[in-house]
């Protein structure tokens, strides 16, 4: 270990206690030991510090005792004359330093100074990561499309070279943090400047201005192990291995160093994460607490950010359509408004529609795109509107038709993910925009179909062995096939709209969140879809055609067990092994015995409300008080992690409209109180659903969070409104 780096290491550690006591000083001073905090929207307190140490920290008093347990980690700064290892102390006291920036941060927060706002621009900083942005993104995080995270520190030499350092990061579908600056100057202000879009829809999210600011990052990290993890709080082993081991972050420090960076620097090599630096710095290459090294060097920017990768131990392919704008998840979030728009096409100023059709083999020709219509070219050279219609042909051994909505859905991501394309909607309400950046880079009608052939080839390898690509641009040709379209539309919904639990043998497993959630597996049937919302059962069924030995499995039902409950021997058996024995039974249709578990980017969860008879549902994002007595992301903090939880589960937001939510419960009779966002967003599919159940006020009866936010004012609601839940059976 450098002696340099470890004497930095220990004075910055000091520096930042120091900081931290005299901020807490002041404020409880100013507003008494027993004022409360809790950083915005989660349920783990100052996340750092519980993690590590089990203690939450609510009030000014307990941020004194987290602060004594912040300064029990310091250590002397080591003698000139005295030569010895000192791993050991400038890791304790990179730990130290990460208790003393969370208190530190905690207390602006208190003060008013955070987020941060910088003075010159006016930009208002990210600050603190919130449980529902981290749930939010959980899919992406386990099922590779986001490989892992960057924390850029500082500012790069030149404004062009941050662009291209943070464009590569993009390109490499890696969401990127950047916090510090180096002589005022930083990353964020550098894209700034060069007009580069920010925030989460782009996978760059500015932290702060300040290397404390890192720290938010590292919160986000340790996170991952309590909400998917189920790691406790104070197992600290268990929480340092599970970031090495399964949170893929790195740092890239670009400029000088100081006392500060390298202190929050030992506090990231405590979790695995190691940093890159573009300037002549120690490096330390034993392996051990990285699983490369620890710190290293690239003094070339073109190409730090692949040893980065390297470093960490990532893998990355990146599949790129031939076409002259970067491409990669990273884009799809970018928003193309109307002073930047080139040309649009859809989104009821033109006729538009997208429609994957199953041909034979010998129909179609591979790769091939074709563009009707008669001088499309001037059209399009002319820019601001067009019809357009997209035709997508496949053709396969193992191709069905049940797959052409599964590729439809595709488009939305195929042409989000090429910079300066945008697209909203589906079918024949579809939204498509491309900027006028991307038309002058290259980009014309014949790319969209070049896309289309590439990504549908890339996304479904196993099942499509040619895709020919067919655009319309005159009305009259649009309009007619656009009839054609529908017709296929209606029967492909009437197929799934058939497809029931009892109709079919096999159900499929998405096993993709034991990358971060080792012991959940999700169950999903043709009526009952993944807790995350994105996979259903045809999802699943095409996954497995596309990857047999993927993250999605055909688990063969079995005898049926309970028929009220939807108990099955062949799932309780796949479970089993599945699970590593952590799970051996669960019943598909209660949540009161068995129920299934929760890795923890579920898009609701069901509590059972004892007192009313009945269950809440409240969606991720709410974060107001429900009538269980927590907020959304408390309850998450218990549901998540793989466990089952009686009472208590994550749900996909349309299983509540399946005839089999909650059916050994008594179905959706059960729900006393839901959301105003979720009430609002199924109110046609639930209206119709509780008129089945002979019930068609049922959306009437049942509470939100704006007439009841505890059980007692819940009740009264109820009782009033009559509610069917009042008058069933027990469900204790």
């Amino acid at each position: 270990m450098s002696k340099l780096i470890a004497s930095a290491a220990i004075r910055g550690a000091h520096t930042l206690v120091k900081q931290a006591e005299e901020l807490l000083e002041k404020t409880t001073a100013e507003k008494g030991k027993d004022f409360t905090f809790e950083f915005p929207d989660t349920a783990f307190y100052l996340p750092m510090i519980y993690a590590m140490t089990a203690f939450p920290v609510k009030t000014l008093g307990d941020m004194k005792v987290a602060l004594g347990l912040a300064k029990e980690l310091l250590h002397d700064e080591p003698e000139e004359h005295l030569w010895k290892p000192y791993l050991g102390e400038a890791l304790d006291s990179g730990m130290a330093t990460l208790f003393a920036e969370e208190l530190l941060l905690a207390l602006k927060y208190i003060n008013g100074l955070e987020p941060a706002k910088d003075p010159e621009t006016g930009y208002i900083y990210n600050g603190f990561i919130t449980d529902t942005i981290q749930r939010n993104l959980g899919i992406q995080l386990v099922d590779g499309t986001m490989p892992g995270f960057a924390a850029i520190i500082g500012a790069a030499p030149s404004d062009d070279v941050a662009v291209s350092i943070v464009r590569e990061l993009q390109e490499k579908n890696i969401l990127t943090f950047l916090s510090g600056n180096v002589n005022g100057n930083s990353v964020t202000k550098q894209l700034l400047r060069k007009g580069v879009e920010l925030g989460w829809d782009t996978r760059i999210v500015p932290l702060g201005p300040d290397t404390e600011h890192t720290l938010y990052a590292l919160d986000w990290a340790i996170r991952a192990s309590l909400i998917f993890g189920g790691k406790k709080p104070g197992d600290y082993k268990e929480h340092l291995k599970y970031q090495k081991d399964r949170v893929f972050a790195f740092a890239v420090v670009l400029g000088e160093l100081n006392d500060i960076i390298w202190t929050t620097g030992a506090g990231a090599i405590n979790m695995g994460f190691p940093a890159i630096a573009d300037t002549d710095v120690p490096v330390i290459h034993p392996t051990g607490v990285c699983i490369y090294e620890e710190v290293d060097k690239e003094l070339d920017h073109g190409k730090i950010v692949q040893r980065a990768i390297e470093q960490r131990g990532l893998k990355i392919t990146v599949e790129k359509p031939p076409i002259p704008v970067a491409y990669g998840p990273a884009f799809e979030g970018e928003r193309i408004r109307k002073e930047d728009m080139f040309i649009e096409f859809g989104g009821q100023r033109t006729p538009s529609f997208e429609w994957v059709r199953t041909k034979e083999l010998n129909e179609i020709e591979d790769n091939k795109v074709i563009i009707v219509g008669d001088g499309w070219q001037e059209k399009y050279e002319k820019g601001g509107q067009m019809p357009l219609a997209i035709v997508i042909d496949t053709a396969g051994r193992k191709m069905q038709k049940d797959f052409e909505s599964i590729i439809e859905r595709k488009i939305h991501h195929n042409i989000n993910e090429a910079q300066g394309l945008w697209h909203m909607g589906q079918r024949d309400l579809n939204w498509i925009r491309i900027s006028s950046n991307a038309k002058k880079e290259g980009i014309t009608l014949e790319h969209i179909g070049v896309v289309m052939a590439t990504m549908t080839h890339h996304r479904f390898k196993s099942i499509v062995d040619k895709v020919q690509v067919t655009i319309y641009t005159d009305e009259k040709d649009v309009l007619a096939i656009q009839e054609e379209a529908r017709k296929a539309y209606k029967e492909r919904d009437q197929r799934l709209g058939s497809l029931t639990d009892e109709a079919v043998d096999i159900f499929y497993s998405c096993l993709l969140c034991q990358s971060f959630a080792p012991s959940h597996v999700c169950v999903i049937s043709p009526e009952r879809l993944g807790l995350c919302g994105a996979y259903n059962w045809l999802d699943g069924k095409a996954a497995y055609e596309i990857d047999p030995t993927g993250g999605n499995q055909p688990i063969p039902k079995g005898a049926l067990m309970d028929a009220k409950y939807g108990r099955y021997t062949g799932i309780d058996e796949y479970l089993k092994k599945a699970s590593a024995g952590a799970v051996e039974t669960l019943n598909l249709y209660t949540i009161m015995e068995n129920p299934m578990t929760s890795c923890g980017c579920f898009e609701c969860i069901i509590a059972i409300i004892p007192e009313a008879n009945g269950v809440m549902i409240v969606q991720r994002g709410h974060t107001g008080m429900t009538p269980a007595g927590m907020k959304f992301s408390t309850l998450a903090g218990s549901v998540g992690g793989g466990t089952q939880n009686p009472g208590f589960m994550g749900i996909g937001r349309n299983f509540i409209v399946s005839k089999k939510f909650l059916h050994g419960d008594g179905g959706i009779k059960r729900i006393v109180w839901m959301t105003k966002n979720l009430k609002e967003g199924l109110k046609d599919e639930f209206s119709k659903r509780a008129a089945e159940e002979g019930v068609p006020d049922l959306l009437d009866k049942i509470a939100d969070e704006t007439v009841a936010e505890d059980s007692e004012k819940l009740l009264e609601f109820l009782t009033q409104a009559g509610h069917p839940a009042l008058s069933m059976d027990p469900m204790l």
